[in-house]
């Protein structure tokens, strides 16, 4: 007499399937490396089902951790399945990705958030920075210390070496510091 499955059994199953096919998102299918090959088989795809062929997005081939640079070899395409989209907010694109400093653990087969990511320090913190101030055509320089890290665009701390006075000034391009009249 065969015995019904519980419940918890099937889930238990599922559970064992899911993490054997790789932990790829559910709508996914890996892509080829070869774009000619990628491109035929996306040809054969859409003349097979008469819809358009999937997304192609970026996500991580093995672990990678907090700190570490994202790198293009870290990462693997994979096809979306048509009719499916990735989710907002989610970093999937070479140009998106390439060059960011992880700020948490980013697993395989899984999206990166935008979130967990962010660009490459220019100025790190305890850094010798030139700070400048410019009103028309007065420019006033001074060297400070950074009193905390900061990319392009950022707004940051820093001190100056002579009188000790703390300022925020944004962090240029270039790794110097522009203040402003407060």
């Amino acid at each position: 007499m065969a015995m019904p499955i519980s419940c918890s059994a099937f889930r238990r199953t599922a559970l064992v399937l899911a993490l054997v096919a790789g932990g790829l998102p559910a709508f996914a299918q890996e892509s080829t490396n070869q774009s000619t090959n990628q491109s035929t088989n996306q040809s054969a795809t859409q003349i097979a089902s008469n819809q358009p062929a999937g997304e192609v997005v970026l996500i991580p081939s093995r672990v990678i951790y907090p700190g570490e640079t994202i790198e293009l070899a870290a990462l693997k395409q994979v096809t979306l399945i048509p009719g499916k989209h990735k989710p907002d907010a989610m970093a999937t694109r070479a140009e998106e990705l390439q060059g960011k400093i992880a700020k948490r653990t980013l697993l395989p087969g899984r999206y990166i958030p935008t979130a967990a990511i962010r660009e490459a320090w220019l100025v790190e913190q305890g850094a010798a920075v030139q700070v400048f101030f410019i009103a028309g055509g007065l420019t006033i320089s001074a060297t400070a210390v950074t009193l905390q890290p900061g990319s392009a665009g950022d707004l940051i701390k820093v001190r100056n070496s002579d009188s000790g006075k703390i300022l925020s000034g944004t962090v240029m391009a270039d790794g110097t510091i522009q203040v402003s009249a407060s």
